[in-house]
């Protein structure tokens, strides 16, 4: 990536942190390639909640908020996942300098994936939606006596 090690340490620590703290982010393809090697260690240190690995994964993140995220709900929701916690998704060219643009997420907290999966519904018949619009029918018939018995009193 034309970085020092230094710079590409602090960076990919950066990126994670940010990938952790949002579930999304937005990068070149280059750099998510090289943030999925470095974070999915951390995430399989992270199923084990020891304070030896919290010490592990803070050497590499140093953020506090980042470790308490990483080993609560996303460690719960990856838990029974072998491996594989993340997915790079392309975007196309940058238009500024043409550089392929992808954005790295997390498999188990996509939302649109997840509204996706709920939207499919069994097909009903109408013979068992016909005894529930009955019943809601008498139900506004009965309330609407009573409403009608009162104006005719007065």
């Amino acid at each position: 990536m034309s970085r020092k090690a230094a710079h590409r340490a602090a960076m990919l620590s950066n990126m994670a942190t940010s990938l952790i703290m949002h579930k999304r982010i937005t990068t070149t393809l280059q750099k998510a390639k090289a943030l999925r090697v470095y974070v999915e260690p951390l995430v399989t240190k992270a199923k084990d909640d020891t304070t030896a690995s919290r010490r592990v994964v803070f050497s590499y993140l140093q953020n506090k908020y980042a470790i308490t995220e990483l080993f609560g709900p996303i460690a719960n929701k990856i838990a029974s996942r072998p491996g594989g916690y993340t997915r790079i998704i392309k975007l196309g060219k940058r238009a500024s300098d043409d550089a392929d643009m992808a954005f790295i997420e997390f498999v188990d907290f996509d939302e649109n994936m997840a509204k996706a999966e709920k939207k499919t519904r069994t097909r009903r018949s109408r013979k068992s939606a016909a005894p529930k619009a009955e019943a809601a029918a008498e139900l506004v018939a009965e309330t609407q006596a009573p409403a009608e018995a009162t104006e005719s009193a007065e």
